[in-house]
């Protein structure tokens, strides 16, 4: 989960915004299972009032780890005459749930993103809920202000390494920076499976954290062999430079011989331990999600409402299409939430809305992809206003039924997606909602439809209402892997987002933040992949 904004700043405050990064490493934290070490991920929370705590993002998780340097970063807007609170808070994971209250808590720092700033690099105890020490735990916060949008794409191999494992390794390779006290981690890649020539899926680094922007500032990378337990092996590593990673080509790839110390020391005649090859180390700078807005790129937001019979019986208070007294059940409070930050970014503000998992008349067979204002021909709400006038109507129009399909809806946005990609402009970018109880009936088919959506201007965001297991939303919100189909092709990107509503009952803000945290890193990574200018460059001072 990438950063979201801070609460909302006064008058003229604008102007004194910068972007800032934080890096987040911990050190001897405590080992809460029995025969493994701790798998431990750093939560970030904000308080716009001092009382509630909102979720900014979470870090990867790292498997059998007491001192993790945790790769995702947080990106926060810093307002030098704001009180921003944040929290970091640190946890063993022990399931594949989005929720925490069931995994180990190892510690928390609370402080303001001004004291981050000031320092530059801060290291504090973690402490326990009783606000005791958590044992020797410490954490390391690491912040830079973001003023480099350039970013060094990479495509790299080895070939020779060493064996760690009878007659292979697994390995993966971590990229670091030079800064005053340390070696700082900026990019870790995937790990190849038994594979001693391993090609790693092309990445990109930006230059802020590879090396600063400065070409001639050392980089040192290491190659490992990943182990389950957490204890991977050095295979090797080496040190260099930008301007060294940017000699290599398709045909003659910049080769680094790979030095493993404790073999350099004890065997004669030792050469290494095998070559990391950089075929590809091109540095280009980006547009950012606003250089796209500003420029004219509109966001294009649909929404779809699950209907299936596991959300109970609209007419009892126990279901969750209740519509109470005061007029709202999840549903409506996510809706309006989302809707009210996105409408924003879409000049006619028409939203197509669709109902799916329903009996609909006048034949009450079920339907996937049914327009809720029942007009197949404009399936188009004025406002999100309109959105909620036309649930309404339909709720006592339709029987919930089933089964819960993603996949249809998913690829009736992907034919407008396909559209806009034709036109080889970034002018367009779809974005579906779509509002669900947690029970996929069709996962082979969702999975292969949102593999295709990656490669269209496309995002999807999932909003989990209800109390119901969402391990398949998890699933899909593949934040620190790419998702395969059945059939074994793997997504460009990463393009769904899932956030369970019951995490922010009561704070439609924080959801929203939560919600669409991703988003903007989505639409400007998604075109400048593909070299799309905003479609009005003329009124950016960015890139050319």
């Amino acid at each position: 989960m990438a950063g979201v904004g801070p609460p909302v700043p006064g008058p003229g405050a604008s102007n004194c915004v910068t972007k800032v990064e934080l890096s987040v490493s911990c050190e001897k934290l405590l080992d809460m299972d029995v025969f493994s070490k701790s798998d431990p991920l750093c939560v970030l929370l904000m308080s716009s009032s001092g009382s509630h705590w909102a979720e900014f993002g979470r870090t990867e998780m790292i498997l059998n780890c007491l001192n993790p340097k945790f790769a995702k970063k947080f990106v926060i807007d810093y307002y030098f005459e704001m009180v921003q609170r944040l929290k970091f808070c640190v946890y063993d994971i022990d399931n594949n749930t989005y929720d925490l209250s069931d995994d180990d808590f190892l510690g928390e720092l609370e402080c303001t993103l001004g004291q981050i700033v000031s320092s530059k690099q801060m290291t504090r105890s973690l402490l326990l809920k009783n606000k005791r020490p958590a044992g020797h735990g410490t954490i390391t916060i690491c912040a830079e202000e973001i003023t480099d949008t350039r970013v060094a794409h990479f495509e790299v191999s080895a070939r020779k390494l060493d064996k760690k494992y009878l007659w292979w390794s697994d390995p993966f390779l971590e990229f670091y920076k030079q800064t005053e006290t340390r070696w700082q981690l900026a990019h870790r890649t995937e790990v190849v499976k038994n594979n001693l020539n391993p090609v790693w899926r092309p990445f990109r680094i930006p230059l802020r954290s590879l090396c600063g922007g400065e070409v001639e500032r050392p980089i040192k990378v290491d190659c490992y062999d990943h182990h389950v337990s957490g204890s991977h092996d050095l295979i090797g590593s080496f040190k260099t430079t930008l301007s060294e990673l940017q000699m290599g080509t398709y045909t003659s790839p910049a080769e680094f011989q790979c030095i493993n110390p404790k073999k350099s020391e004890k065997k004669k005649g030792y050469k290494n331990s095998g070559v990391i090859c950089i075929k590809r180390c091109q540095v280009e700078k980006e547009f950012t999600f606003l250089d796209y807005i500003m420029g004219g790129c509109q966001l294009n937001f649909t929404i779809a409402i699950d209907f299936t019979g596991s959300n109970g019986d609209p007419s009892s208070p126990r279901s969750l299409h209740y519509i109470n007294p005061e007029g709202y059940n999840e549903y409506l409070a996510a809706i309006w939430a989302v809707g009210n930050v996105i409408q924003d970014y879409d000049s006619n503000k028409m939203f197509p809305a669709f109902g799916f998992g329903a009996q609909i008349p006048p034949t009450w067979q079920v339907s996937h992809e049914f327009p809720i204002n029942f007009n197949p021909t404009n399936p188009f709400c004025a406002g999100i206003e309109g959105v909620v006038t036309a649930y309404q109507k339909c709720l006592p129009q339709v029987k919930l039924y089933g089964p819960t399909n993603f996949a249809p809806i998913i690829n009736h946005v992907a034919c407008f997606a396909k559209q806009a990609l034709r036109q080889n402009t970034a002018s367009q970018y779809f974005v579906l909602l779509m509002i669900t109880d947690g029970v996929i009936t069709d996962m082979d088919q969702t999975c292969t439809a949102i593999v295709e959506a990656s490669r269209l201007p496309m995002s999807i965001i999932i909003v989990g209402v209800g109390g119901a297991d969402f391990g398949a939303m998890d699933f899909l919100d593949s934040d620190d892997r790419l998702l395969r189909s059945p059939w074994g092709d793997v997504a460009s990107r990463d393009i769904v987002q899932f956030v369970p509503f019951r995490t922010f009952q009561g704070n439609s803000v924080a959801l929203a933040q939560s919600v669409l945290a991703e988003l903007p890193d989505q639409v400007a990574s998604y075109f400048n992949s593909y070299k799309l200018k905003p479609p009005n460059q003329s009124s950016l001072s960015g890139p050319s």
